[in-house]
């Protein structure tokens, strides 16, 4: 009988042993303390916390916060978060601690802070506030006033971006039909670093309306000007054209449309050009800052008009919705005579 026993033994040793080699799960730590939230320019709102009280002293403290809908989810040793938010409507952060990086971990029981938006009747907001920035010149922003405004309501637009020292005032505000629009300068060029959101707030001036936010990043909502056509030529049966884009782009950051109109053949033809550049020997002149692009198979003998427009591409933006307007047409070509006048000028 002492055979069985001692296996007993060695089976429990062993599996003592097993045990021991497994990885103890991590510790649940307290919650984080005096969790509150403020606001910063017109649309930054910053979270602050204070570390648990009574935490493991072998746990370095890491921060789990994420939004109420578990968006936007981050790791942190920093007990502060900062995002900009349009406060259109009621915003819950969520934090918890825990003593890694790891997000299976279970972090602490997570305490939560929210911000409502300014007080007001939500209906007398503006809407469709929308902000373009043209040409990265100026940014000009439109509106709807909201269902429950008075027709005679004055609005206010105020704005801010990083590379502001205080929030500003458009003082430029007009009317465009049902619309309202304002416009405020905002330069960008092609070498500088301006990468800053724009933080919108539109108002009344009589506080009686709720205001109205939006945040327009600096790498989207741009709107070039139309480029300028320098020249069209015909070479061997195909027509080239050569334009200049407008300042403040690089061409690599643009993408094209050409259109061509042959009065003759009554066609109406658009060609989308991603990359246009004036390698060939056809192309005459200095080319230095000049865009190209050969439409193949124009008969020089009939009258062909040419407009441009261009967009921003994706290379460099993070939309390319937003077409220039079309740029003035140039022609080139003969127009053909109509049938019926030659008749009357040989019977004369």
């Amino acid at each position: 009988m002492e055979r069985p026993a001692r296996l007993y033994g060695l089976w429990a040793l062993l599996f003592c042993a097993g045990g021991g080699g497994l990885a103890a799960p991590a510790e649940t730590q307290p919650p984080v303390t005096n969790l509150s939230v403020s606001v910063e320019n017109l649309c930054t709102v910053t979270w602050t916390w204070n570390p648990p009280e009574g935490a493991s002293p072998n746990c370095s403290l890491w921060y789990l916060s994420h939004f109420g809908n578990k968006q936007d989810k981050k790791i942190t040793p920093e007990t502060h978060r900062s995002e900009e938010v349009p406060l259109n409507e009621r915003i819950c952060l969520q934090v918890g601690s825990q003593c890694s990086t790891n997000e299976s971990e279970k972090p602490s029981i997570l305490v939560e802070k929210c911000i409502s938006p300014p007080e007001g009747d939500p209906e007398s907001a503006v809407t469709e506030l929308q902000c373009v920035w043209h040409n990265l010149r100026y940014m000009k922003c439109t509106w709807l006033p909201g269902r429950n405004t008075s027709p005679d309501t004055n609005y206010t637009l105020y704005y801010w971006h990083s590379s502001l020292g205080q929030i500003l005032q458009c003082e430029n505000i007009y009317r465009e039909d049902q619309h309202i629009a304002c416009s405020f300068a905002l330069t960008k060029v092609k070498d500088s670093n301006f990468d800053s959101s724009v933080q919108i707030m539109v108002k009344d001036n009589a506080g009686k309306i709720r205001p109205a936010f939006s945040i327009v990043p600096s790498s989207s909502h741009v709107k070039p000007d139309p480029p300028h056509i320098k020249s069209l030529s015909f070479q061997n049966g195909d027509l080239y054209v050569q334009w200049k884009n407008p300042q403040n782009f690089y061409s690599r950051c643009l993408s094209y449309q050409v259109e061509v109109n042959n009065t003759q053949a009554k066609t109406h033809d658009i060609f989308y050009v991603e990359e246009a550049k004036c390698q060939n020997s056809e192309f005459e002149g200095n080319l230095e800052g000049m865009i190209c692009f050969m439409v193949p198979g124009v008969l020089p003998d009939t009258l062909n008009t040419v407009r441009i427009r261009v967009k921003t591409n994706k290379l460099c933006y993070e939309d390319d919705k937003l077409w220039s307007n079309w740029s003035q047409a140039m022609s080139i070509g003969k127009r053909a005579v109509p049938t019926a006048y030659i008749t009357s000028l040989l019977i004369v």
